[in-house]
């Protein structure tokens, strides 16, 4: 039915983004944890900012970024490290607030300097190997010989985002009742603290160390 606009195999997209969506990152921890942590609104804060650093990185796919990225490999290196470095930031910060004496909060990273908005934006930019995946994924399903690509880039972007939309409000409610759960138990609250400490370092050691 969308095949008028360009887009190829909708159902198989669709099943396709769904178990993208499903796969978990960063940036699905980090609206858990800012769900978790400090209630359904700033984990909607959080989740904004995943969607407009989403939006930003698609837009860019469109326009081409991900053929800068590969014919300027540097800049591709450069911005793989600036994302490394800010998910150790985050990790260690988790990990610290595990093991320091006192109560312990899962919500470490979505504390502290900087609104859940920009952290979680900032966290969706500094992934550069999200455009050339994007880019490899959304080319499969955009008919070329369609004379308005833009529009069919666009009506995948939008799937992609209600799916994303609706997973991150599953996982910021599901934050909120773990929340009331870690107020009750601090050793549970502790060892959160420290498993997405440790995820956000294993995610930040991928990115940098992978080809």
């Amino acid at each position: 039915m969308l095949s008028q606009y360009g887009v190829l195999d909708v159902w198989t997209y669709l099943a396709g983004t769904i178990f993208i969506v499903l796969l978990p990152g960063p940036n699905s921890l980090f609206v858990l944890a800012t769900g978790a942590g400090r209630g359904v609104r700033a984990g909607y804060q959080a989740a904004c900012g995943v969607f407009v650093g989403d939006s930003i990185l698609m837009a860019l796919t469109a326009a081409g970024a991900a053929s800068v990225l590969r014919l300027l490999p540097m800049v591709f290196i450069a911005l793989k490290a600036a994302g490394a470095v800010y998910l150790t930031y985050l990790g260690v910060r988790l990990l610290l607030s595990a093991w320091r004496p006192g109560p312990a909060q899962v919500h470490a990273v979505a504390g502290g300097p900087g609104s859940p908005f920009r952290k979680a934006l900032l966290l969706s930019l500094l992934n550069p190997k999200a455009i050339l995946f994007l880019l490899s994924f959304f080319v499969q399903f955009v008919d070329p010989a369609y004379p308005h690509p833009a529009l069919s880039f666009f009506i995948l972007a939008a799937i992609l985002q209600t799916c994303s939309l609706l997973y991150l409000s599953i996982l910021i409610f599901g934050g909120a009742r773990l929340a009331a759960a870690f107020r009750r138990r601090q050793g549970l609250a502790r060892t959160g603290s420290g498993l997405v400490g440790a995820l956000f370092l294993w995610f930040a050691g991928r990115m940098a160390f992978e080809a």
